[in-house]
């Protein structure tokens, strides 16, 4: 008996991002103005950007539910794990405290890490890239 095939990963793993950026986008909606001390000073109109950002994470969560939207919704989510990452380098070096959010390396030093994580998994989960398994012929 064989475990599950790389699809059936990969919509997993589609499934599991859907969830968390749908998660992560609500809470830009409803907590924008708490976030607003992570973001960099040469970010122009901050809160809007918050907003914005939100908006498009849920995008991208449904976009990776939708066949024909999931290769874009991919490379968005990708982008987008690669533009906050100012946002996230501020909160850990500056020490911003934001109430709910942990101010300890044991939290900084995984997310600062794993962020190229999230980069490989909305790609590989949108089927923009094999790495490293490749594709059985």
């Amino acid at each position: 008996m064989t475990g599950p095939d790389a699809e059936t990963w990969r919509r997993r793993l589609r499934y599991a991002l859907a969830l968390i950026y749908a998660d992560i986008g609500i809470v830009h909606l409803v907590a924008a103005d708490a976030m607003l001390p992570l973001m960099p000073d040469w970010v122009p109109a901050p809160r809007l950007v918050i907003l914005a950002t939100g908006l498009c994470e849920i995008a991208g969560a449904i976009g990776l539910l939708t066949r024909s939207l999931r290769r874009a919704a991919a490379i968005g989510l990708a982008l987008y794990a690669v533009c906050v990452y100012p946002a996230n380098l501020k909160h850990a070096f500056e020490a911003v405290h934001v109430d709910g959010i942990p101010d300890s390396w044991w939290y900084h030093g995984p997310r600062l890490a794993f962020q190229p994580v999230f980069v490989w998994a909305a790609l590989w989960a949108g089927g923009l890239i094999d790495w490293p398994f490749g594709r059985k012929t």
